[in-house]
């Protein structure tokens, strides 16, 4: 499947809106892009290869204490929706869930050709797929923010951060 140039320019539009950080590269290119939004200590999980690699800077098999200690952690994106600046982030069994939660700054690596227009062809896409095999998911907008006890704070349940890497063939 594959992305227009509108849906795609409607998606860095919305990140942006969100105060998402973004680059856009080939597969080739995501290490270099990862590296370059990378606070040290990192975690990860491994990529799709069609996605492109790590790189070796980012631990891949953390301990809990590599967890709490993580500045940047580094996850796929199944989906980008674009009318929401949106990324989905799946349930995994290597757990992509505390790699993308705990630490300051979340890396999420996303394919063009899996950006949708809005939120209708997003389940659409994660429908079949969750009813067959009961998976979940994370429909993540920007970074953790909340307001419930006044001034709004960032990072409260969530990265403080976000950066999406938008990967083109």
């Amino acid at each position: 499947m594959t992305t227009d140039h509108t849906t795609l320019d409607r998606f860095t539009e919305r990140l942006d809106d969100f105060d998402v950080s973004h680059t856009l590269t080939t597969p080739d290119g995501v290490p270099d892009a990862i590296e370059a939004v990378t606070d040290l200590p990192a975690v990860g999980v491994e990529l799709p290869d069609s996605l492109g690699r790590l790189p070796e800077s980012v631990e891949t098999d953390p301990s809990p204490s590599d967890l709490e200690a993580a500045v940047t952690g580094v996850t796929a994106a199944t989906l980008g929706i674009a009318d929401y600046g949106s990324l989905v982030l799946p349930s995994t069994p290597d757990g992509a869930e505390p790699a993308s939660l705990y630490p300051d700054r979340h890396v999420a690596v996303v394919a063009a050709a899996d950006v949708v227009p809005g939120m209708s062809e997003a389940l659409a896409r994660l429908g079949d797929r969750f009813r067959a095999d009961g998976g979940d998911a994370i429909v993540a907008t920007g970074p953790s923010a909340t307001a419930d006890m006044g001034a709004l704070v960032k990072g409260a349940h969530g990265p403080k951060a976000v950066h999406a890497v938008v990967v083109r063939p």
